[in-house]
């Protein structure tokens, strides 16, 4: 990622012929600094505190209704589940073009008031849930829903360069995956306890919550004060002014972007990748494998924990190379973990131990890919971006992510109904295919911040 010219840091420059210097004659980087933050895999967050209050509070208030949104409407709605699955996903599909709409929003007024609009919208959608009765209603109000999640996620990434120290980028990216699962979780835990001690009558509270959680996050996004000056015009990157309103793009810009294309073409293997864990996992342990109910919560169990605890240290780590370097790394590492949760299918009456370790062993590893692809992915979509006007690259982004989502149940499904070895088979092929495509993502070069290639993590 290019920084800002005058604003890279001198700590790491090369210089020749001094002592200290390196056989070739080049200064050797001193040792970032130890304490407790770096130990950790933290962020520089002066001045960020809102930006970050905010996004602990939208995801506390997402993980109220994570698991419940089923049980809720068909508690209040009295609805055949398969008729509130068919409204749920028509208000999907009709929320798809909304990252168009916020490509043109982001380019005209800038992230940080896409990003409290979308909180805004997000929250009257959740409203809308408190009087729902009908199926189309579940349409109408998923539909608000899911437009303001596409928009918010259009624009969110765009604001890390505002909250990020020069070359702490994909930290920060680390930082909030690492946040939101811990807001996530333990929103989930609240609605669960609350689920099981006063029933489904309760959701209400959390429907009611979860909107004004979100009407939170607008607020301290758009009460937060960004650190970063804005960018000289022309240079590889965000603008770092969410403020100022900036020269709109074109979507023939980005179907002649090449290089971007090939990133949303990575992202989208990714996407698929990542809805394993709510659509395929729980049907293959328990129908195909025969495994054992518990087995599916406990691997999500595990996968929420490593990376609400592991991604800030080992994206501090990854963040030492190339972001292509680490998301090859991650798509290889997750291409191996396909052939681990297939690899049950060869012994069809093999104890549960055995199908049990290694699926755990092949989650730990997919949950490993997801650390090392997720920051890196995301840093490249806000690097790879015009500097100015950058808002149609982010929509295509956006929607390798909803094209992803809605595509991924129909696909896996379908595949493992026909034969249940074919969706992780096609897992792995997309996985390494993306790992071999990963060459032409290159970034604009920072040896500044990276430092000598090292072998990948």
């Amino acid at each position: 990622m290019s920084l800002p010219a005058g604003r890279r840091s001198t700590r790491r420059r090369i210089v020749r012929g001094l002592p200290g210097s390196d056989r070739h004659g080049a200064r050797q980087a001193p040792a970032p600094p130890r304490d407790l933050r770096s130990r950790a895999g933290l962020p520089d967050l002066t001045g960020a505190g809102r930006f970050v209050a905010a996004h602990a509070v939208d995801s506390l208030g997402t993980g109220l209704l994570f698991a419940f949104t089923v049980v809720y409407l068909a508690h209040t709605t009295h609805l055949p589940l398969a008729d509130i699955g068919a409204a749920l996903t028509l208000g999907n599909l009709l929320a798809l073009p909304a990252p168009a709409l916020g490509a043109i929003l982001l380019d005209r007024h800038g992230p940080k008031a896409v990003v409290a609009t979308a909180n805004l919208v997000c929250a009257a959608g959740f409203t809308l849930f408190l009087v729902i009765r009908s199926a189309w209603q579940i349409s109408l109000a998923y539909l608000v829903v899911q437009a303001g999640i596409n928009l918010y996620w259009t624009a969110a990434r765009m604001l890390v360069p505002l909250a990020a120290a020069p070359g702490e980028e994909r930290l920060w990216f680390g930082f909030i995956s690492s946040l939101r699962n811990i807001g996530i979780g333990a929103g989930a835990a609240v609605s669960a306890v609350a689920l099981a001690l006063f029933g489904p009558g309760s959701l209400h509270v959390f429907i009611a919550a979860n909107a004004g959680t979100f009407l939170c996050a607008a607020v301290l996004f758009l009460t937060w004060k960004p650190a970063r000056s804005p960018s000289p015009p022309d240079v590889p990157g965000p603008p770092k002014d969410a403020a100022t309103p900036v020269r709109r793009s074109s979507w023939a810009s980005v179907l002649r972007d090449g290089r971007y294309l090939l990133l949303v073409a990575a992202n989208l293997a990714f996407v698929l990748a990542q809805m394993v864990p709510p659509v395929l996992l729980a049907v293959y342990v328990t129908d195909i494998l025969r495994a054992g109910t518990w087995l599916p919560g406990a691997l999500l169990v595990v996968n929420t924990a490593a990376v609400a605890t592991l991604t800030p240290a080992l994206t501090r780590r990854s963040a030492r190379h190339r972001p292509q370097r680490a998301i090859a790394a991650g798509f290889l590492v997750a291409a191996f973990s396909f052939a681990l949760f297939a690899a049950p299918l060869a012994w069809h009456r093999a104890p549960t131990w055995i199908a049990a370790t290694l699926l755990v062993t092949a989650m730990l590893l997919f949950t490993l890919s997801e650390i090392l692809n997720s920051p890196a992915l995301n840093e490249l979509s806000v690097t790879l971006a015009p500097a100015r006007a950058g808002g149609r690259h982010q929509a295509a982004f956006q929607l390798s992510w909803s094209v992803g989502g809605a595509a991924a149940p129909v696909v896996l499904t379908s595949l493992l109904g026909r034969e249940p070895l074919l969706p992780w088979l096609l897992l792995a092929v997309l996985s390494l295919t993306a790992a071999l495509l990963t060459r032409a993502l290159t970034a604009p070069a920072r040896p500044d911040t990276y430092g000598p290639e090292e072998p990948a993590p």
